[in-house]
């Protein structure tokens, strides 16, 4: 192998906490080295939030190393307390196992599973029928009370109350880290900075139980500057399923990062050379959006290949440049008899996804940052008839400068 790995995710913003830096770095650098990272499956699509991880899988497979995404249908029943304020509502098994089908799917656009060069597993398959007893006398005698509560996970929770169905969740992390070492002989674990207390039960179990070495790596978590975590929008998760975020509002969301988030994220979220990622992250003033459309197509590239990438760029351009190339934008067709009634503006709003309410969409209107077919739209009681419709019978509405949605008439 040339470079070491680790390098290469240190240089590019990805490295927060390692359990034993030295020793993982020199283990990357000299052998093939067999990891995982899990995925709790509680929606039908992985988020903007899992593709920093999913990237981190990238690098790894590409140096020589062997991911096992482990999806969470045990685990999930339960639900990770690390970073909730509120205990995760509780699912089905069928839906479990339905968001896991679709994980694999999803994860299998990024990572290599032929030829044994990654594995996929379910944690359903140890964890649910499992001897509590049993598992009590094996596993849980390895664990203190004492010094889980001082874990972060737990604390952000105590204040609310911790439910013991919840302090069960490091147990078996842990005990999904054991499972994949002696199946698989993996031996490192990676996740989300959020995990590092799950992450450390599974390096110490390992280690009191086989007597051999265990190791754990976290990444950055991707937040704004206010610490909020990046991915999230007014009408929910950015997702990676092109049915529920279509390719065109994914390259929006990248394209309008704050200016001071555009290196991290080139570093972070795509291949590009650092010392580009630098340049671009350089750039200042208007000259940044150059680099926020280069991070938007070389995201989308990744996520929805390179065809998608160009059409939501020039759907993005023409916009911008305030040209009517319209063929990429979100799209809602009403049929003619709607238009003829007429079809208020808050309801357009709505229906568009501009707005995630009639109140936030009348606050929007009256502050003025609502244009129609490029004119100033400012009476949250205006109604849209076909005769306001552009000669190609369309209305093209756009919240502030940056979301923008397109009626039609069938």
């Amino acid at each position: 192998m040339s470079t070491n790995v680790y390098d290469i995710l240190m240089e590019r913003g990805f490295i927060e906490q390692a359990t034993h830096e030295d020793e993982i770095r020199e283990m990357l650098g000299k052998e093939s080295v067999t990891f995982y990272i899990g995925f709790d499956a509680t929606a039908d699509s992985l988020t903007a939030g899992h593709f920093l991880t999913i990237m981190a899988m990238m690098h790894m497979q590409r140096a020589g190393h062997r991911p096992i995404a482990l999806l969470g249908g045990g685990t999930t029943m339960i639900g990770d307390p690390s970073g909730k304020s509120d205990m995760r509502s509780i699912m089905t098994k069928e839906k479990i196992d339905y968001n896991a089908k679709r994980f694999a799917e999803q994860l299998s656009r990024f990572i290599t599973f032929d030829d044994d060069k990654a594995i996929i597993a379910n944690n359903a398959d140890w964890l649910l029928d499992i001897n509590y007893v049993e598992f009590l006398r094996e596993i849980g005698v390895h664990f203190s009370v004492n010094r889980m509560l001082t874990a972060e996970c737990y604390k952000q929770r105590m204040e609310k109350g911790l439910t013991f169905f919840e302090f069960n969740y490091m147990l078996m992390q842990s005990y999904d880290f054991l499972k994949l070492n002696r199946m698989y002989g993996c031996n490192l674990e990676l996740g989300g900075n959020d995990q590092w207390s799950n992450i450390l039960g599974g390096v110490d179990l390992i280690r009191k139980k086989e007597n051999k070495p265990a190791y754990g790596l976290t990444f950055k978590l991707l937040t704004t500057s206010e610490g909020i975590k990046m991915g999230k929008t007014m009408n929910g998760a950015v997702w990676l399923d092109p049915e529920k975020t279509s390719p065109y509002e994914f390259f929006q969301y990248w394209r309008n990062i704050e200016d001071s988030k555009v290196e991290e994220c080139l570093g972070l979220l795509t291949f590009l050379p650092m010392d580009e990622v630098r340049k671009l992250g350089s750039l200042k003033d208007a000259e940044i959006n150059k680099a926020k459309e280069v991070l938007a197509y070389e995201v989308t590239k990744i996520v929805h290949g390179e065809d998608e990438a160009q059409k939501a760029l020039d759907a993005s351009k023409s916009l911008f440049g305030g040209s009517m190339s319209t063929s990429d934008i979100p799209t809602t067709t009403y049929p003619k008899a709607r238009f003829d009634e007429g079809i208020d503006i808050l309801t357009l709003l709505c229906d568009g996804k501009l707005a995630g309410s009639r109140g936030d969409a009348r606050r929007n209107v009256t502050q003025g940052g609502v244009t129609v077919n490029d004119e100033k739209c400012t009476d949250f009681a205006k109604i849209f008839k076909t005769d306001d419709l552009s000669e190609d019978g369309t209305l093209l509405i756009k919240r502030g400068k940056k979301a923008f949605h397109l009626f039609k008439c069938e």
